[in-house]
Order: C-alpha cells, then sequence, then structure tokens
C-alpha cells in the first residue's frame, strides 16, 4: 500500500487538479481523500460538475471516532469516481474511457462542507491514518489532498505519516516565496516527528521560469516528481470541462518529468508515477545569474548576429 499525500503552502498551485488526476490514472485500486480543512468539497464542485450530492463523507468517520468505530467506517464512506467528469445531456459525450470504473477503481472520500466542521476532525486524523493501512487488504492506494498548510484541523498525522509527502509548488517567484518557510517548517516537522517516508517537491510548471535545481535549491528539499504546464487537461480535473476526443486521463501520470526518492518503498511507487516520462535532455548548462530569493535563474538569450 501506499500514502502519498499533496499539500500545498499558499494560492493554488494545483495540488487538488493533480490529485484528481493520479486518481483516475492511477494503475491500481485507489482512495483519493479530501482532507482540506478548507472545506466545500472542490472535487464535487469541479470534477462532477456538482451534480453529485454526497451521502456520506469526513465528518461521518468524526462521529464513528467519538463511537469507537473509526477503523471499519472508511469503506463506508467512500462513493467511485467516474473515469470522465459527468457530461449534461446537451453536450455530446466524446466516447467511453477504454478502462472501466471497476478496473480503474477510482474512489472519494468526501472532505467536509464547510470550514465550520475542521475542529471536528483534529482528532480523527490519528486513527484515520492507521485505518487507511487497512486498506492494504482490498489492495487500495491512498491519495490524500491536505489543502493549505497552516490551517486549523490541518491532516498533520497524514502529512507526517505519508509514504511521500508532496509539497506543490509552481515554480514561479511568488509561488516560491510563499512556500520557502513552509518547506523548511515540513522538514523539521518530518524529523521531529521520526517519519520515515520520503518528503518532497512537486513542481507545477518546471521552468517557468524556474528550473527544478533552482527550486530544490531554494526551498531545501528534493524534487520528486514535476507536471508539464497543461491548463487544458487541468481544466478537465479541475473544472469538470469537456475533455477532447483524444483527451486520456492517463495524462498526469504521463506528462511527470522526473521522479527521485530516498527509500524502496517510495522508490516504488515514484516508479508508477514516472511511467512514460519524458526523459531530460543532456547538454551543457548556461551561466547562471543569482535569483532574488536564493537560487539561481538563466540570462536571457543572446540574438544570434543577423537575425
Amino acid at each position: 500500500m501506499a500514502l502519498i499525500v499533496l499539500t500545498s503552502a499558499s494560492g493554488s498551485p494545483g495540488a487538488t487538479t493533480t490529485a484528481v488526476g493520479l486518481a483516475l490514472a492511477w494503475p491500481r485500486p485507489v482512495v483519493l481523500v479530501e482532507a482540506d480543512p478548507t472545506g466545500g468539497s472542490p472535487v464535487l464542485a469541479g470534477y462532477f460538475r456538482g451534480t453529485v450530492a454526497p451521502d456520506r463523507g469526513l465528518i461521518d468517520l468524526a462521529l464513528a471516532h467519538r463511537d469507537g468505530h473509526v477503523a471499519a467506517a472508511p469503506p463506508g464512506t467512500l462513493m467511485p469516481i467516474p473515469p470522465s467528469a459527468p457530461i449534461p445531456a446537451h453536450i455530446p459525450n466524446p466516447g467511453p474511457d477504454p478502462v472501466t470504473v471497476r478496473e480503474r477503481g477510482a474512489w472519494l472520500l468526501p472532505g467536509i462542507r464547510g470550514h465550520a466542521q475542521a475542529r471536528s476532525l483534529t482528532p480523527v486524523w490519528e486513527p484515520l491514518a492507521d485505518a487507511f493501512t487497512g486498506l492494504e487488504r482490498n489492495g487500495q492506494d491512498v491519495i490524500v489532498d491536505a489543502g493549505r498548510l497552516g490551517l486549523t484541523g490541518s491532516p498533520g498525522p497524514l502529512i507526517r505519516g505519508g509514504d511521500l509527502t508532496l509539497l506543490t509548488v509552481r515554480t514561479d517567484l511568488v509561488s516560491l516565496s510563499g512556500a520557502r518557510a513552509w518547506a523548511q517548517t515540513l522538514r523539521e516537522d518530518h524529523e521531529t516527528a521520526g517519519a520515515t517516508g520520503t518528503l518532497g517537491l512537486l513542481l507545477i510548471g518546471e521552468k517557468r521560469p524556474y528550473a527544478a535545481g533552482d527550486v530544490s535549491k531554494v526551498l531545501g528539499l528534493p524534487v520528486a516528481a514535476g507536471l508539464a504546464w497543461d491548463p487544458v487537461a487541468a481544466a478537465v480535473f479541475c473544472h469538470g470541462a469537456t475533455p477532447a476526443r483524444r483527451f486520456s486521463t492517463g495524462q498526469p501520470t504521463s506528462t511527470l518529468s522526473h521522479a527521485r526518492a530516498r527509500n524502496a518503498e517510495p522508490a516504488r511507487w515514484c516508479r508508477t508515477l514516472r511511467a512514460g516520462s519524458v526523459q531530460r535532455r543532456r547538454g551543457r548548462r548556461r551561466p547562471r545569474d543569482p535569483m532574488p530569493c536564493g537560487g539561481t535563474r538563466r540570462p536571457p538569450r543572446r540574438a544570434r548576429p543577423g537575425s
């Protein structure tokens, strides 16, 4: 089993969108957990287009914890994620996905309805992290959208207990500036808790404008994976946009540029993530200038004579 946690520091770098895309592209049965304490279920409002009202969700696990039954509760709170977003009748269907829901095995654990419910989840995260290990009997992996760091009710035990915890950032200066202090906090929390999982960065849009090495140097964390900048695919997963005829839900994993890990178990899942990845071109590095927040940046290309 793998417990993969996506979180963010500031703004909206794409953690939820990536979590949905990974769940749909995952090669094994997987559960997507909406653990964002902000509430409002962006997956149901976005990918599902607000067409589904769940009967149960995370708040039911808080009630189950009060009664001492949280370990057995998760399977009863899940709802299937279709391989393509629900399409209204007036929009022509682009065609079925070749992989059915049963074969894909993607399930959603809906989050809380509002931030006022976040406090009631604080005592649930620890036993829930243990309960997720029970899904291994069913051969299921777990992907957690932990939301923004520092919020009341944030799922700290899940963040520290993940086999692979990814701080999701874009590569622009605003995103890096907001993530710098939180990257240090994450690193210190993992060390204090004696966490055994891998902590790394998930880059959204590498070289827009800074490269992976620059971002890693500034934030002090290794780059575990990277996703290409793809607004068209993001709109499908984030807003339930009608996919193009040749659109594939496998695009998130096929566009991951690279993945690394420091121990065997997370490395196995990183290898799964990097399936179909594009190899980097090898070449000579150009000189770089200091970057305002501590890294480096590439100078603009010089025009060729006569061009």
